[in-house]
């Protein structure tokens, strides 16, 4: 048993700026992925839709399915709406043998609205967040049954974002809702990162490396910017970055010592005239394996 290490492509194709991107195409970011060491990459947006499609597509580049987004509109949903709408993805990644499902809820965010500052996400009260875990439940007990695993998405701009918020949901909810542990998400949204892990360790299934530029976010929260201008003014990047903050180190040893068996995933939006993909998806891996091999953490090729 060991960690596997994927990437996420946004760094070559961003689905929510896709203009920042536009000179880059999926091919040359799975093709740079794989030769820099990556076994696994997240679905992205202009990848194939069709299961068909997208497992010769994957095969084709000699990666694997290591998860993917899933937008969540359980808020306004039934539960029996909502297995119906997610039903068709669902039903792809345990065809595809993808580890896990990376679920947020999207009905009331504003990550995706460049006009709407970050600190305007929608703040609920325990009790609203307590009722969303229990059709949360319901939902990932169904995925559950399906052979597939639901992983919580906590995103800047959404309604699970800041340390009260996963506390609540986590409390709340079944152990069939995992928590995707996204390092970069937790520390902007003001949470302990290293505390995050140590608490709910037990429910975490998959993991997003994710570093931070803390002054960059300081003054996205001080100037009222929205979390796309937070992308754009290069918030988040990779691991091995000095520019970052986050203690990856000290993630890394905590993973090794809960016995961590799962993915590794490498997610850093940025502007590639800024920071190269491939150079910096490079430092981000070489990092990584670094970390895994002083905490003893075996790697799985």
């Amino acid at each position: 048993m060991g960690v596997k290490i994927g990437i996420s492509p946004i760094a070559w194709q961003n689905d929510d700026l896709p203009d920042l991107t536009a000179d880059y195409t999926m091919e040359q970011c799975l093709r740079e992925a794989r030769e820099i060491g990556y076994t696994g990459v997240e679905r992205g947006r202009r990848m194939p839709q069709d299961t068909e499609g997208l497992g010769h597509y994957l095969d084709a580049n000699d990666i694997a399915l290591c998860g993917g987004w899933c937008s969540g509109n359980l808020m306004v949903n039934s539960v029996a709406d909502e297995i119906a709408a997610i039903r068709q993805q669902v039903a792809q990644f345990v065809a595809l043998k993808s580890p896990c499902l990376v679920y947020a809820e999207c009905s009331n965010t504003v990550q995706g609205d460049i006009a709407t500052p970050v600190n305007n996400r929608p703040k609920l009260t325990r009790d609203e967040i307590t009722r969303y875990a229990a059709k949360l439940s319901e939902v990932a007990k169904w995925m559950t049954d399906q052979g597939m695993v639901l992983a919580y998405h906590h995103h800047m701009g959404s309604m699970i974002e800041d340390q009260q918020d996963i506390d609540w949901l986590m409390e709340g909810a079944s152990p069939e809702v995992t928590l995707l542990f996204d390092t970069g998400h937790l520390h902007f949204g003001g949470a302990d990162v290293l505390g995050t892990l140590r608490r709910w360790g037990d429910r975490v299934r998959h993991v997003h490396y994710k570093d931070v530029r803390a002054d960059v976010t300081a003054q996205i929260r001080a100037e009222n910017k929205s979390f796309l201008d937070a992308v754009i003014a290069g918030a988040f990047t990779v691991p091995g970055d000095p520019q970052g903050c986050i203690d990856f180190a000290a993630v890394t040893d905590e993973l090794a010592a809960m016995n961590y068996d799962g993915w590794i995933v490498v997610e850093a939006e940025q502007d590639p005239a800024k920071a190269p993909p491939y150079e910096y998806s490079k430092l981000g891996y070489d990092h990584i394996v670094a970390l895994c091999g002083k905490a003893g953490l075996k790697i799985e090729s």
